[in-house]
Order: C-alpha cells, then sequence, then structure tokens
C-alpha cells in the first residue's frame, strides 16, 4: 500500500501539465454528467407539471388566454369570469331505510352546475334516469349517514358521481343543495 502511495504523488509531482490533463478529462466527465442530470431533472419536473395540470395556467397565458377546452363562439363556459349555470332540480321526499323503527323522512332540494348553457337540454332528457338514481340511492341512506359535515360530503360526492354517470358526456361541475330537513 505505501508503494501505491508513492506512485500516486510521483505522478503529481513529476509533471504539472500532465497531472492537470489527466485530471481535466475527469472533471470535463464529471461536469458533463451534473449537467445532464441538472437536464434530466429540469425535463422531468416540466413533464411532472404538465401532465398534473400545475402549467395549464402559464400554458393558457402563453396561448392568449385561449385554452383548447374554451368554447367557440360567444358561448360561456368553463371560463372563471363567465357565467355560471344552473339547475334547479325538483324537491324530493324520500322515506330515508330506519331498519324498521319509526319512518324517517329527508326533504332535500338540489341544484346542479353546469358547464355550459347548452347542456341543460341533454340533462332534462335523461332527467327521469337521474331521478331514479338519486331515489334508489336516499333510500338506503340512514340518519347515521347525514349526521356532520362529513356526511354531507360523502352525500354530495356520491350524487355528484351519479349525476354525471346517468348524463354522459354533459359535465356536471358540482351538486349544491339548496335545502335539506330530516324529520
Amino acid at each position: 500500500m505505501a508503494e501505491e502511495d508513492d506512485g500516486d504523488t510521483g505522478e503529481g509531482g513529476e509533471g504539472g501539465e500532465g497531472g492537470e490533463g489527466g485530471g481535466g478529462g475527469g472533471g470535463k466527465k464529471k461536469m458533463l454528467v451534473i449537467i445532464a442530470a441538472v437536464l434530466l431533472l429540469v425535463v422531468g419536473g416540466l413533464a411532472a407539471a404538465y401532465f398534473t395540470g400545475l402549467l395549464d395556467p402559464v400554458i393558457q397565458m402563453i396561448s392568449g388566454g385561449k385554452s383548447e377546452d374554451a368554447p367557440a363562439g360567444g358561448e360561456e363556459g368553463d371560463v372563471p369570469g363567465g357565467k355560471a349555470v344552473f339547475y334547479d332540480l325538483q324537491e324530493m321526499l324520500i322515506n330515508l331505510n330506519t331498519g324498521g323503527r319509526k319512518s324517517t323522512f329527508l326533504k332535500i332540494t338540489i341544484s346542479l352546475e353546469l358547464n355550459k348553457q347548452t347542456d341543460v337540454p341533454r340533462l332534462e332528457a335523461v332527467m327521469p334516469r337521474i331521478i331514479d338514481n338519486f331515489q334508489t340511492y336516499l333510500r338506503e341512506l340512514r340518519i347515521d349517514d347525514l349526521k356532520g359535515s362529513q356526511g354531507i360530503y360523502r352525500l354530495r360526492e356520491e350524487l355528484l358521481r351519479r349525476v354525471s354517470t346517468a348524463v354522459a358526456p354533459v359535465k356536471i361541475k358540482d351538486v349544491l343543495f339548496k335545502e335539506m330537513l330530516v324529520q
């Protein structure tokens, strides 16, 4: 081992230029590997941001404020400054599942938020299916399922899933509760 150490110091002391030339090649390789790694991280990060939708506002700003999904003409769509479109469903009175005890009723009024006004006729065309899906689901609910904000949130998510399935390809943005009474 002592011989190896002496050999290393001998090469370094022998020629200053030879030592720098040998180390310079290794330094260039290290620099290229570091640059490639940084470039790979930057490209990977940008790709991840693009596919997760984080770059949508930047892309929209660069393209002049128009997105691919923006409606053509004067139609209002899913634009932040656009006018919201709401469709009120009829009031529903549902007998909840109480397991044979005293009857409990849920009176609920729901409003659906749509992307565009042009989606209303499509929604009305399948309204019996929507009401049936809601009634079927709501009749199986228990009072405990509706307790607290978490219960209401789960109800909203389930109704949104059911109405979105019924009216596909129309996009429903949200299910809003106008009135909810458990009696």
